[in-house]
């Protein structure tokens, strides 16, 4: 398993023209498919006088959920070639829209598939020149409860392996929530399992 994946901030851009049609892309950051359709109806909207809307999308560290939408281009010819264009950058927890505007010239299916697949390809050149690609790591997270004396104890680990405190309750028993780096949480639950041998 993955603990750690790419993905983008912000909204970068892409254009492309072929025989007087014209492409826009925009690469976003979205976490849930639900994002992904308000997105698309704000596009649509947006760019109500455009031919085409299409998008694909990537959700979760691996990848794991996706969707490519040609929006009325013939079959494979736009969602796919977008959502190879996520899949050779390795990016995920990102989706592109490229709203096309038709120039009067039928590109036919490959020519379709060329256009949508550079003009998403420019728009992560986009976030790739504008320093808008982020490396994240999958976490988890784990609660430790603990008797008062053991404070310190409880503290130094989190000095020493700096995972991030999600809460803490510090009362007569206390407990303390952290989340870290998938890779790292054996370490971290096998450091606190050993203070109750301590």
């Amino acid at each position: 398993m993955r603990d750690k994946y790419l993905t983008v901030t912000g909204v970068s851009e892409g254009y492309y023209t072929e025989k007087r049609s014209k492409f826009y892309a925009f690469l976003h950051h979205v976490e849930s498919a639900d994002e992904v359709q308000a997105l698309h109806r704000e596009y649509k909207k947006k760019y109500y006088d455009a031919r085409h809307v299409c998008y694909a999308y990537r959700i979760g560290a691996e990848g794991e959920a996706f969707r490519a939408n040609d929006d009325g281009e013939p079959s494979s010819t736009a969602g796919r070639p977008i959502l190879g264009a996520l899949l050779s950058a390795d990016i995920t927890d990102a989706v592109i829209f490229v709203i096309r505007y038709y120039g009067g010239v039928n590109l036919g299916t490959g020519g379709l598939i060329v256009a949508y697949r550079e003009a998403a390809t420019l728009a992560v050149d986009d976030a790739r020149s504008r320093s808008s690609l982020e490396e994240r790591f999958v976490e988890e997270q784990i609660t430790y409860t603990f008797s008062y004396p053991q404070m310190n104890a409880v503290m130094k680990i989190v000095k020493d392996m700096e995972p991030r405190i999600v809460a803490q309750d510090f009362q007569t028993t206390c407990s303390i929530t952290l989340s870290i780096r998938r890779s790292l949480m054996p370490q971290l639950k096998a450091r606190l399992e050993a203070l109750a041998f301590a």
